[in-house]
């Protein structure tokens, strides 16, 4: 899972049910999508590089932090939203990790006119059944006795038998809020259990849509079993101008585990004429 960073920064607006903070006021626009259970400001480190010369775009995704809720999970439904964020006079690149990934190629491939250029992190175009993990996530989150809560501290307590792993409570506990009314989850959980093999699913509609001819960055990591080379056919179809790097000792959260090496690919590919 990603390390935990800061908070939202100036520049956070919500529109058309969407949560954005924006970060630079100048350049090009570069759009972060992030996966199940992350947040924008998961993306918060690099969005402060970039804001040097890039307008940012850190986007909460439909079901997730101050995004608004849908009542079923579907990818085509979920681009569209995202999609009415950007303009074709302003067309953005659009870098996605995992589920943020898959929302960022539909989109892309239904409104290719709002998408310079594409990122892909850790994922593929295909079906991929790798839900058991995040299902335990789900429940362990929805055990939470949220009335019990006097502080964040108490919840990871809660947590650490049924997530044993310090970093990957510290990711789902990022998702815990606290208001007047007391404590609540940002994510819609019981949709996103319900809804895991959609998730993990992608569209049948889309198998056979036109190629996306723009540019294209396929991240990998090494470690990681969600992009294979028996997905690459898949890939190279819809995506003909992929370019393919993978990342050593890194696994499904790349940008997370090997930041640098990250930021270098990305900024390189910003950069590519």
């Amino acid at each position: 899972m990603p390390h935990v960073e800061g908070g939202w920064e100036d520049g956070s607006v919500s529109t058309n049910d969407l949560h954005v903070t924006e970060l630079g006021d100048h350049g090009p626009r570069v759009a972060f999508f992030h996966g199940l259970f992350g947040q924008g400001k998961n993306w918060t480190q690099i969005g402060k590089v970039l804001a040097a010369d890039h307008r940012v775009m850190l986007v909460d995704m439909p079901n997730h932090g101050r995004s608004a809720w849908t009542d079923r999970i579907d990818y085509l439904d979920l681009a569209d939203r995202v999609a009415s964020l950007f303009d074709p006079i302003d067309p953005a690149v659009v870098v996605g990790h995992s589920m943020g990934g898959k929302i960022a190629m539909a989109m892309t491939l239904r409104h290719r006119e709002l998408v310079e250029r594409l990122a892909v992190v850790d994922i593929s175009p295909v079906a991929t059944r790798q839900e058991s993990e995040f299902a335990g996530y789900v429940k362990a989150m929805q055990g939470l006795d949220l009335d019990g809560l006097e502080r964040r501290a108490d919840a990871d307590e809660q947590l650490a038998s049924a997530v044993a792993n310090k970093t990957v409570r510290s990711f789902l506990l990022q998702n815990l809020r606290h208001e007047r009314s007391g404590w609540r989850w940002q994510p819609n959980l019981e949709v996103l259990g319900r809804d895991l093999e959609a998730l993990g699913d992608w569209p049948a509609e889309l198998a056979d849509a036109a190629p996306y001819d723009g540019k294209v960055l396929w991240v990998a990591g090494a470690d990681s079993g969600y992009v294979k080379e028996e997905y690459a056919g898949a890939m190279e179809r819809l995506f003909p101008r992929v370019q393919r790097v993978t990342i050593k000792k890194a696994g499904h959260w790349v940008h997370s585990e090997q930041p640098e090496i990250f930021r270098s690919v990305l900024q390189r590919f910003l950069a590519a004429t």
